[in-house]
């Protein structure tokens, strides 16, 4: 099955947000029943981010190797199609001005 570098870039972006969404409610529990500190004043709602984003970013890492490759491979294929279009385009440009 192939899938688009679109379609694959969305899914991968959509997984890393749901696992970040997961990781900031989990946090905001854990905040909310005191078995992780509140922060400092009202910084409450930015410590609980960070602390997502710490979270998240080394799941997302491993949890979604399979995507980031898939993702990667679609990127490269468009890149090196664009890359044979450019060559074909400059070699038919070279041959109209000899």
């Amino acid at each position: 099955m192939t899938v688009s570098k679109t379609s694959a870039t969305i899914r991968y972006t959509a997984m890393r947000l749901g696992i970040f969404a997961g990781c900031f409610v989990v946090v905001a529990g854990l905040v909310q029943f005191g078995v992780l500190p509140k922060g400092l004043g009202d910084s409450n709602f930015i410590w609980v981010l960070l602390l997502a984003i710490v979270i998240s970013a080394p799941l997302s890492f491993v949890l979604l190797r399979r995507q980031r490759d898939e993702m990667s491979a679609q990127i490269v294929g468009k890149v090196d199609s664009a890359k044979t279009r450019l060559e074909a385009n400059r070699a038919q440009e070279d041959g109209v001005t000899q």
